[in-house]
Formats: C-alpha cells, structure tokens, sequence
C-alpha cells in the first residue's frame, strides 16, 4: 500500500523554496533599479561632458579623474569650503535637536504639569503644518534679527525643540523605560534633572542616535533653507555649491556636478555603516513600545 504522506510533506517546502525565489528575483530587479541611477551619477564623474548623455553605459570609454579636480576648485571658492559649512550646520543641529528634543520629550513623557495633554496634542498638531506656512513669518524675524546670510536661521531653531517628530519619537521611547527607575532614583535622592541625566539618557541611546543621524542627513541634504536665507558663497552648504555647477544659459559643468555630488554622498554612507545598528534598534524598539 502506497503512503502519500511523504509527497504531501515534501510539497510545501518546494512550493516555499519557489516562491522566496520569485521574491529574491524581484527583490534583485528592484535593487538594480534603484541603484541604476546612483551608478550612473557615478560613471559619469569620470566622463568628459561629452559622454555623459550620450552613452548610458555604466563604464566609462574615456575614464578621466578632471571632474573632481575641476569641480573641487573650479568655482569662486573651494568645494572643501562648502563641505565645512554643511559640517558647521550639520553638527550643531544634531547637538541642538538631541538636546532640545530629549528635554521636551522627557517633560512629556515622565513629568507632570498643567496642560500637558494639550500642549502635547500642539506640539504633535505642527506635524501637520507646512514648512512654507511658517517661511515668511520667520524670514521677517530673522531679518530683523539681522541673522539673514548666517548660519544663526539654520541652527538656533534647532535647539528650540522645533522638531515635531522627534519629540513624538523620543517620548514613544521614554513611556517605555519602566517608572519604578525613577522612583529608585528619587529614594536616592535625585530630582528631575538626574534622573534625566543619569537614568533616562543612558537608557535611551538607540532612540538618540536614530534622532541625531536623521537630523544629520535631512540638514546635509537641506536645500531650501539654506537657499532662502544664505547669500554670499563662502557661507554656501555642499547642496548650494552643487547647484552652481548648473548655468542657466546652458554652460553646466555636467561632470564636475556629478563629481562633487558623489563626494557629497560620502559622508552620509559613512554615517549609516557606522550607526546601521543603533539605528535599526532605535527604529525597531520605538515602533514597537507605546
């Protein structure tokens, strides 16, 4: 007598094995386009114009490396100049979130005050404020503070707990540590600002290290705030610097563009190998606690 159950066993894992075949292909399909273009940036830096948009291939005919000699010193001032700036901004609005948003979110989080529900639902209703509602209003401002063509616009906000959805983020985190820490802390003799300091910071690294390198890469890849607010060249970021490879009248140094805007791209693939784990267990830990 025949038993069928061995056949009916081994179908599953086949019919399985297929279909993560299928995904993986599609998943292979869809990496390679979306990195096509990425490797296309990057063959073309080392194109003479004359090659860029003439030949979509990914290896350069003529490999040259005078994009990027040419695009880090062929403008008024050095591409290392605006790679400085960004740095400026960059670190300071990660110092000036990390420290604003944590504080805000600590006081939502763990203490109590008068109002708090509603100023928690304000600060979480900016969300859904356009960023241009609140352009004009703080240009005027600004100009007034004679703070136009500085850095002061891009940074000082940042350390005013502006940022909406960090706050949402780090008080998600926070509401998970367990209370009975600070009640320890408090029989110790700590008050709020310890407890901050020594229990709920040291805890909290995961969530704060996902604030400080989105905080970094949106104000690297910034360009409309610097645009607005910053007028003379030596004070450009690296997104500015990019946009003055491109003239109007159609004398664009394509492959200087595309040099420089592969080098941009470094620092934030170095920051992501970097912090890959605390930024996946910051991300995965607060969607999960509420």
């Amino acid at each position: 007598m025949v038993d069928l159950s061995t056949s009916d066993e081994v179908s599953p894992p086949r019919n399985g094995r297929g279909r993560a075949l299928i995904y993986h292909v599609g998943l292979c399909l869809a990496s390679i386009a979306m990195l096509y273009p990425l490797l296309w940036m990057l063959a073309s830096s080392f194109k003479p114009d004359s090659d860029i948009f003439g030949d979509a291939s990914l290896w350069p005919r003529h490999f040259s490396l005078d994009a990027y000699w040419r695009g880090w010193s062929g403008l008024q001032v050095t591409f290392g100049r605006f790679f400085l700036n960004s740095l400026v901004v960059s670190l300071c609005s990660v110092v000036g979130n990390v420290m604003s948003c944590s504080l805000a979110a600590y006081a939502f989080a763990r203490l109590k005050f008068r109002g708090q529900k509603f100023w928690f639902a304000l600060m979480l209703g900016t969300l859904m404020l356009p960023y241009h509602v609140t352009l004009i209003p703080q240009y005027i401002l600004f100009l007034n503070l004679d703070w136009v063509d500085t850095f002061l616009p891009l940074i000082v906000p940042k350390f005013l707990a502006v940022d909406a959805f960090f706050i949402f983020l780090l008080v998600q985190f926070f509401r998970s540590i367990p209370r009975e820490l600070d009640e320890a802390a408090m029989i110790d003799g700590c008050g709020p600002w310890r407890i901050y300091w020594i229990v709920i910071l040291p805890l909290s690294v995961p969530a704060l290290a996902t604030a400080a390198a989105f905080t970094f890469i949106w104000t690297w890849d910034d360009f409309f705030g610097p645009l607005i607010y910053l007028n003379d060249m030596n004070s450009y970021t690296v997104q500015l610097g990019l946009r003055s490879f491109v003239d109007s009248t159609g004398k664009s140094d394509w492959s200087g563009l595309f040099a420089m805007s592969t080098l941009t791209l470094l620092p934030l693939f170095v920051l992501f190998l970097l912090f890959q784990r605390l930024l996946i267990d910051g991300i995965a830990t607060t969607g999960m606690k509420g």
